[in-house]
This record gives C-alpha cells, sequence and structure tokens, in this order.
C-alpha cells in the first residue's frame, strides 16, 4: 500500500504511506492521490487532509530507477505531477496539509497547493527543481510568499525551516504533531459554515490560477533534451 485513505463524514485524509522512501512520490503514489481527490470531489467531501507516514510528509519525485526509464516517461510523470497539484490547489474543499521532517520538490509543492498549511516545529522545505532545470509549482510558491521571497529562495535552492516559512506565510501554523487532530477538527467545523456551493465560489474566486500556462512551462522545462542528464548531475552533487 502507497496510500492510506480515511473517511470520517464530509472529511478525507490522505495518508502517504511510503515510509521506506521518505514517501517519495512514486507514479503509483501520484496516480493513487489524484484518483482518491477525483472520488473525494465526487462524493461532496468538504475537506481534504494529507499526511505523512513516518519520519515526513514527502521527499517529492522519486526518483528510483529514472535511469531506465526514457525522457518521455519521466516527462509524462511531472506532468501526473502538475495534474495532481492542480486538482488540490483547484479543489473545492477545504484542503489542509501537515508537514513534519524534511520535506522536498513535489512534496513541498503538495504542502503549498493546500489552504491550510500546518507544520511541526522541526520541518525543514527545499524545492530543487530548477537544480535540474525543472519549473513545477513556482506560480504557486509566489502566490503564497511573494515574488522577491520566492525568486530568493528558489533560485538560491535554499533549504528554510519551519520558522521561516511561518515569517513567509508558506506555513499557515506551526505546531506539534500532537495537536493536529483538534487542527483538523477546526478545519471542518470551519469548512461546514457556509454552504458547499459558497465555498467553493469562493475559492474560484480567490485562486491565482494559470493552469494552462504552468503545465506549458513545466512542459517546456521537462522537454528540453538532457532531463536525464541533468537529474544524475543534479543527484550525485546532492549526495557530494
Amino acid at each position: 500500500m502507497t496510500l492510506a485513505i480515511e473517511r470520517h463524514g464530509d472529511r478525507v485524509t490522505f495518508g502517504l504511506d511510503r515510509p521506506e522512501k521518505a514517501n517519495a512520490l512514486s507514479a503509483e503514489l501520484v496516480e493513487a492521490l489524484i484518483e482518491g481527490v477525483a472520488q473525494a470531489h465526487a462524493s461532496g467531501a468538504a475537506l481534504l487532509a494529507f499526511r505523512g507516514n513516518g519520519r515526513n510528509l514527502s521527499a517529492g519525485f522519486d526518483f528510483s530507477g529514472y535511469e531506465s526509464q526514457t525522457e518521455g516517461d519521466l516527462l509524462r510523470r511531472f506532468v501526473r505531477i502538475e495534474t495532481l497539484l492542480q486538482a488540490v490547489a483547484n479543489s473545492p474543499c477545504l484542503t489542509v496539509a501537515f508537514a513534519h521532517g524534511r520535506n522536498f520538490g513535489a512534496g513541498a509543492d503538495l504542502f503549498a497547493a493546500c489552504r491550510w498549511r500546518v507544520a511541526t516545529p522541526d520541518a525543514t522545505f527545499r524545492m530543487p527543481g530548477l537544480g535540474f532545470g525543472l519549473v513545477l509549482g513556482t506560480r504557486r510558491f509566489a502566490a503564497i510568499v511573494g515574488t522577491e521571497a520566492a525568486r530568493e529562495v528558489l533560485e538560491g535552492l535554499a533549504t528554510f525551516d519551519a520558522a521561516r516559512a511561518a515569517q513567509m506565510g508558506f506555513v499557515r501554523r506551526v505546531a506539534q504533531a500532537s495537536s493536529w487532530d483538534s487542527i483538523l477538527e477546526e478545519a471542518g467545523s470551519t469548512a461546514r459554515k457556509i454552504a458547499p456551493e459558497s465555498r467553493a465560489s469562493l475559492y474560484r474566486v480567490l485562486a491565482p490560477t494559470r493552469d494552462d500556462a504552468d503545465m506549458a512551462e513545466l512542459v517546456r522545462s521537462a522537454s528540453v533534451p538532457g532531463l536525464k542528464d541533468r537529474i544524475r548531475e543534479y543527484l550525485a552533487a546532492s549526495r557530494g
């Protein structure tokens, strides 16, 4: 099992369950999340929550076996991740993400796609995609923290902790994991204060979405020849 889905009334919780891989986003896990989110929407859920089993929320893209995949295969996997992120970011539900430990790349982007973003004091975030030429989640991140802060973090491939994330507004609340259940109850109460149609309309009006442009920028960046070489160099530098 890569994803544990629990439903309590109108609340659906997605538990990323690959602790041995730091909940890295394999193709299987991404597809399970896309399907799970779609089913939650179809069932009339009011609240979606995302958590990670083990030591973190997610280590981002799962590079395991990338050498045996074609660049087209890798491009498709990145497209499917962006498809997931757009489904979460555009959800008519109140979305909540809980982060702990070290979170990277698409894992941090999944966190960013949610409206309530809660992190433990020890949580850290890093978005290294530009290190291998990938543009993913940039506009959503900038919409939260501002253009200048986003540029500083992204071009510097910087790791930032929960305190810095809260200062930038990337983290909405810093809280120990022991309080997450009560925060989830609070979020559920908030989600039910207005009718589902009104909540969906509110989110549509407030959303700074340019989904087609974001997907096009991702495809453009990932389709530059030499993607596997860039990934190989990035991974080698990370290990060094």
